[in-house]
């Protein structure tokens, strides 16, 4: 696979089951096993999937080059 796919596909890789737990635990927390858990879930993670992953590529650069300030001056 070319390098230049393998940065968003590792990315959706991350922020797919991310987004689940999420909205799953989000959802339980709030509301509870009610009669339309499983559409308000649905509906959750759906909204939170595209923005977990353009929030991914501002965020992760932004964390790298953190990281690698904190880690050289220790």
């Amino acid at each position: 696979m070319k390098q230049k796919h393998f940065k968003y596909i590792n990315t959706l890789f991350v922020v797919i089951p991310m987004t689940l737990i999420m909205a799953f635990v989000g959802l339980i927390r709030n509301y509870g096993f009610g009669e339309d858990w499983f559409i308000k879930f649905l509906k959750a993670w759906s909204i939170m999937v595209p923005v977990a992953y353009l929030a991914a590529f501002i965020i992760i650069p932004n964390a790298r080059k953190l990281a690698e300030r904190v880690t050289a001056k220790s």
